[in-house]
């Protein structure tokens, strides 16, 4: 007769907020740049010359309600 051993799977590791502070940081500064381009890239702040950003971002600058025209 055979013996099924079952082992029990391991549990979810909590992470410290030591391990999460850099990735927050990190993502937080993403979004802020990503917000920097689709809402304030154009006219006098605007870090690139043209409308390459300004026209790459246009339709979700109507969709997050930033006016542009």
């Amino acid at each position: 007769m055979t013996h099924i051993v079952v082992h029990p799977a391991p549990g979810a590791v909590p992470i410290s907020p030591q391990e999460l502070l850099p990735w927050t940081v990190f993502v937080g500064l993403l979004l802020l740049m990503a917000l920097y381009f689709v809402g304030a890239e154009q006219g006098a702040t605007s870090l690139i010359q043209g409308d390459a950003v300004h026209e790459f971002v246009h339709d979700g600058r109507h969709l997050l309600g930033f006016p542009c025209h």
